[in-house]
């Protein structure tokens, strides 16, 4: 089955008003940048973003689109905000979740990680003990103070826990090296970040390929993706851009 479409409007058509969207990437490395100016000039609204790692810091001129045209709703990340006192306030995302006009959910890594593996394998929710003690153990960590939703504890073996409850996004946006036309994707070193995993949770999964090639011309053991998990891919050219990170 040939997944691949003749452009990135053929590939995200069907993403609509409120759609809960994985992007993937750590910081600037893996970062589907092509498919989120894709849902920025189709104008969807009311988007949820679930993240990983912070690619959107690594993104930052489509951030400040999709903030400038108020398509975002929600943003769930490890890494929200600039450590800079200074760009917070030159930051167009930092001030509107301060202002409250989009919602910041701030999740630890790994926790978000293991709610979409959890996702992937078809499992509600899970208990982990990231957080034990903290304000993560108390509720759920948001701007919105109406969102602040205590969280369920359990002890096993003598130590707390927490209930996570999985994450399965509507789409995922994600960035490969290289995929064949079948959808068997492969990333390129720590570009891999959160691919894999947000591609097994998402209900659609949507990726630009810098490399695509024929059914076959993949090494097997070098597929991080299997095809099964990828609704549909779209070839891109790689892109070059520095970032700096304070």
């Amino acid at each position: 089955m040939n997944k691949v479409s003749p452009n990135v409007e053929e590939a995200i058509a069907d993403v609509k008003d409120g759609a809960t969207i994985a992007v993937a990437g750590f910081f600037a490395c893996g970062v589907p940048r092509i498919l989120l100016q894709g849902i920025i000039n189709k104008k969807v609204k009311n988007l949820t973003l679930c993240c990983g790692c912070g690619p959107l810091v690594g993104a930052r001129a489509e951030l400040d689109a999709l903030v400038k045209n108020k398509q975002l709703k929600k943003v769930v990340d490890s890494y929200g905000l600039d450590r800079s006192m200074t760009k917070g306030l030159q930051n167009p995302f930092e001030q509107a979740v301060r202002k409250g006009e989009i919602e910041l959910e701030v999740v630890p890594m790994g926790t978000l990680a293991e709610r979409y593996r959890a996702a992937a394998a078809g499992v509600p929710a899970v208990y982990l003990p990231t957080g034990e003690g903290s304000v993560v153990e108390k509720h759920v960590v948001t701007n919105i103070v109406a969102n602040r939703k205590p969280k369920e504890t359990r002890e096993f073996n003598g130590r707390r826990y927490i209930l996570e409850y999985a994450l399965k996004p509507d789409f995922a946006f994600i960035h490969a090296f290289s995929g064949d036309t079948e959808g068997n994707l492969r990333y390129a070193k720590t570009a891999r970040n959160f691919n894999p995993v947000m591609a097994a949770a998402a209900a659609y999964t949507i990726a630009e390929v810098e490399n695509v090639v024929e059914p076959g011309k993949l090494d097997p053991d070098c597929v991080h993706t299997p095809g099964v998990y990828v609704t549909r891919m779209v070839s891109v050219p790689r892109i070059k851009f520095a970032v700096t990170i304070d």
